[in-house]
């Protein structure tokens, strides 16, 4: 039986774990993402390791015509998985960040990741089935004052797989978001975000991956990976006054 999952973003971080984890349970994979040589190196891991196939795709998904490029390289190749990994974020105030900058974080986060279900969630309804996993973030909960924009992809992302996950259903396609707290990736550094207290612990990449796996082969809609940080947001942080919210948010992400 065909168990091949695409992962995007897959040359790092959150994105490899979900590779190791999926290749230990013996399924192929197809990852892409802009380093050639980190994702050649995953290969020869994986494939040494498991005995699976891993196809490397070297693509740009932020670039305008990104999930194009990635759906024409598949060639018809069947995908069973869609993990939807790829994204950035960028700290500071909105007006003094480069415009260029915020509107290729919308490119990759939500226009790619858009694309990409579209596209392959055709095949997989025309299939019978398939799961497609999204990796939002604790940041769709809330706005993000020093990091509007990524909170605001991260919303978007969180709203749009649940509405997919109702509509797809009845095709046996399940979608998921993963929803993690802060994690220990070099997110941090593209983002800016030393020094800030947002980043002062976090959990391992692996670890996010698991959960976020396992809750995909679950159907379930979504999943945080931390059972106190869902408490806080799904009954604590609704209560909140907008105001107070907000300034704890941005005190969070001001530097010290």
């Amino acid at each position: 039986m065909s168990n091949t999952a695409l992962i995007t973003g897959a040359s790092g971080g959150i994105g490899a774990e979900f590779a190791r984890y999926h290749a230990a349970r013996g399924g192929d994979l197809i990852i892409t993402a802009r380093r050639a040589d980190a994702l050649n190196a995953l290969k020869s891991e994986l494939e040494s390791a498991h005995g699976i196939t891993v196809t490397v795709i070297t693509c740009d998904l932020g670039a305008a015509d990104g999930a194009d490029t990635l759906y024409a390289a598949l060639n018809g190749a069947h995908v069973d998985i869609l993990i939807n990994n790829a994204g950035f974020g960028g700290h500071g105030k909105f007006v003094e960040r480069a415009l260029a900058d915020d509107l290729a974080m919308i490119d990759l986060n939500v226009k790619s990741l858009v694309s990409l279900c579209h596209k392959i969630g055709n095949d997989m309804v025309k299939a019978g089935g398939g799961k497609i996993l999204n990796v939002s973030s604790t940041a769709s909960y809330m706005p993000g004052p020093l990091q509007a924009t990524y909170f605001a992809t991260k919303a978007f992302v969180s709203s749009f797989s649940y509405a997919l996950a109702e509509e797809l259903g009845d095709a046996g396609v399940t979608v998921t978001a993963l929803e993690p707290g802060y994690v220990e990736t070099d997110f941090a550094t593209r983002a800016d975000l030393g020094g800030t207290p947002l980043t002062k612990s976090g959990q391992t990449p692996a670890s996010v991956a698991k959960v976020g796996y396992d809750a995909m082969l679950k159907g379930k809609i979504n999943v945080i990976n931390e059972a106190g940080l869902a408490f806080q947001l799904n009954w604590l942080m609704p209560f909140l006054p907008h105001r107070a919210k907000l300034k704890f948010i941005r005190k969070m992400q001001e530097k010290s």
